[in-house]
């Protein structure tokens, strides 16, 4: 399959989708719907909404939640965990979160700015020396590509808002597809046997497919971020979200290298057969042209590769918690992860009037932002999200005080318009 194909499939899985007694007691404080200012009619509609979804065997299991002004007003957990064991779907279930993890780097990145270890308008070179001095593959006149010197250094603002050059191998066009398949350069979809260091300084050798700045190119710029908080922290990156994250925010069940005593609650990822019916995917590596990922890659082979792009496994209450923290201003129940003024920085239009990939869209430091009409006409403008490559997402609309998260274990999911469904019915609710 062409690399344009897997861009378009991978923009759909990441733009459409935008309980154990220790997990409720980190959750955000419950509430009725009408106490979270929800109509609890609309909601009902989501129930009817993913019932049918899982008895039409177009879902495996879900799991929702949606909150207002720090209320959850809405958490349900739906269908399987695994439908060939019968383990049931519970609110702690946990999942993939893949491209969602692009948000909590950018993030991680942003803590440091807080604390002036380094700054957006920094070159990349400076903490990292293999990225000095970037080559473009440039079309040349006679028809054919030239290596040509980039016009400036890349930059962190440019990591930041997907505009350094950088792609990802299976979205990669010929001729540079070939120099990521030869470099075997890791998407962050399974576990390489190789070090993230080794990853980053093979795609550092590497040509940008244009001039840092210039275009919005979705890839693993967000990578090369975890490993600049390697470098600047001089910790791993689990251990530095750990520390500036999760441990501030309660989110015990955020990992890169998920526990062996987690891993009977991490849901079973599922494929539409011919029927469009579910069928699970198996533990073994899938490759699909230059795409390949593995479903066991949160808890198998070489422990350590923390993949900022797409590497997290979490729950809806802990990212719940976590973007309950951005829409507080960056701060909850008193505890302080980002300034202000930084949380305005992360939502905001980072990239001006480069072509997105919406149109009325745009996007700030690792968050898409809707112009309006957006995301099936379901959000208002403002309102930031992503999604991730299983079929998982979220959304937060400041003006009504909402924040959204869905998560589903399926791959691909671009004949779905489920995630469409329950923000659309999640926004009515608010009326």
């Amino acid at each position: 399959m062409s690399g344009s194909v897997w861009l378009r499939l991978l923009l759909v899985f990441c733009l459409s989708t935008w309980i154990g007694p220790a997990s409720w007691s980190q959750s955000l404080p419950e509430a009725t719907a009408q106490e979270a200012g929800l109509s609890a009619e609309t909601l009902q509609q989501i129930d009817l909404v993913f019932d049918q979804a899982v008895e039409r065997k177009q879902i495996a299991g879900v799991v929702a939640l949606v909150a207002r002004d720090g209320k959850i007003g809405y958490l349900r957990a739906k269908g399987y965990q695994d439908v060939e064991t019968g383990t049931l779907m519970t609110t702690d279930s946990l999942f993939r979160i893949a491209s969602m993890t692009k948000s909590v780097t950018s993030v991680a990145v942003m803590i440091l700015v807080d604390d002036g270890r380094l700054k957006v308008t920094d070159p990349v070179s400076d903490y990292l020396p293999e990225f000095k001095s970037p080559q473009v593959l440039a079309a040349g006149s006679n028809g054919q590509s030239n290596l040509v010197p980039a016009d400036r250094e890349i930059t962190i603002h440019d990591l930041l808002t997907h505009t350094a050059g950088l792609t990802y191998r299976f979205m990669a066009q010929e001729p540079i597809v070939n120099f990521y398949r030869q470099a075997d350069i890791c998407d962050g979809l399974t576990r390489p046997n190789f070090t993230l260091a080794e990853n980053m300084r093979h795609l550092a050798a590497l040509p940008l497919v244009h001039q840092p700045g210039s275009a919005f190119q979705y890839g693993l710029s967000t990578d090369v971020l975890g490993r600049l908080v390697e470098v600047v922290s001089g910790q791993d990156l689990e251990t530095f979200m750990r520390k500036r994250i999760f441990e501030p925010l309660q989110m015990n069940d955020t990992h890169f290298d998920l526990p062996g005593d987690k891993i009977d609650r991490l849901a079973s990822v599922y494929e539409p057969g011919p029927d469009k019916l579910i069928r699970r995917i198996g533990e073994e590596p899938v490759q699909k042209g230059e795409l390949i990922y593995c479903v066991t890659a949160p808890y198998e082979g070489q422990r350590g590769y923390c993949s900022g792009g797409a590497g997290l496994t979490s729950s809806a209450t802990d990212f719940a918690r976590f973007l309950q923290m951005l829409l507080n201003g960056g701060q909850l129940n008193h505890v302080r992860v980002l300034k202000p003024e930084t949380v305005r920085a992360i939502t905001s239009n980072q990239i001006g009037d480069i072509n997105f990939l919406l149109p009325t869209g745009r996007f700030g430091y690792g968050f898409g932002i809707s112009g309006g009409g957006d995301w099936d006409q379901a959000t208002a403008a403002g309102s930031y999200g992503w999604g991730g490559f299983y079929y998982t997402g979220f959304w937060v609309d400041p003006e009504k005080k909402l924040v959204g998260v869905f998560m589903t274990q399926l791959c691909p999911s671009d004949h779905m318009t489920l995630y469409q469904d329950f923000m659309r019915l999640a926004n009515e609710a608010t009326k």
